[in-house]
């Protein structure tokens, strides 16, 4: 899609009432999440975190969704597919800046020129005990992305209309954390498989684009 036209569409999400976890559980992982989350908030010892579905026009004009495949480390989101973002440090006064400075500081998009558009539904990601704040973003000109090499492996630039296709939903099999080669809804993405709390945040996303555009 033209990205002057996306700008003129996507402002409708304001108004709009967030899907929330229904549509977020059509992409989880495991059916124990909503337990697991009700249990991290009994146990207040969650982290806490914000990222950003940042949008976009490329160097043609066309509609982008930023996303990044992080680094291999020792951790349990090694080399997967996430969000610009994370967790909430003492000098962040709220989600929303610690998602704004994340994306500045992973992607070198100036916090200046990001338009938040909406809050959307927290996520828990059991593995990590994070609880993640989402929002939807946009630039209105073409970012010049710089990486965090230190954190970042590789920037996914996601065009909207392969976001938008169905062809993009799958199912693979997936070793994790917790078990070992189970089935798991997914997103195919510029030939990366994006899976678990992402997917699940992607989902949400996906659902106000098509109710908006």
């Amino acid at each position: 899609m033209d990205f002057s036209e996306f700008e003129k569409r996507i402002v409708k999400v304001k108004k709009m009432e967030l899907p929330g976890e229904a549509i977020q559980f059509k992409m989880a992982p495991i059916a124990r999440l909503k337990e697991l989350k009700e249990q991290a908030r009994l146990k207040q010892n969650a982290r806490k975190a914000g990222v950003m579905a940042l949008f976009y026009p490329s160097e043609t004009n066309e509609t982008h969704l930023i996303l990044i495949l992080r680094k291999t480390y020792k951790g349990v989101h090694s080399a997967q597919i996430g969000f610009p973002g994370g967790k909430l440090e003492p000098e962040d006064r709220s989600l929303k800046e610690t998602a704004l400075r994340e994306t500045e500081e992973e992607v070198g998009v100036s916090r200046k020129v990001v338009s938040v558009l909406k809050q959307l539904t927290e996520i828990y990601i059991p593995p990590s005990n994070f609880f993640v704040q989402p929002f939807l973003g946009m630039t209105h000109t073409t970012p010049h992305f710089v990486k965090q090499d230190d954190e970042v492996e590789a920037l996914v630039e996601v065009p909207l209309s392969l976001f938008m296709d169905d062809t993009t939903l799958v199912t693979k099999k997936i070793t994790t954390s917790y078990a070992t080669n189970i089935d798991v809804p997914a997103f195919l993405l510029n030939n990366h498989v994006v899976w678990g709390a992402t997917a699940m945040m992607l989902s949400e996303v996906r659902e106000l684009l098509k109710q908006t555009l």
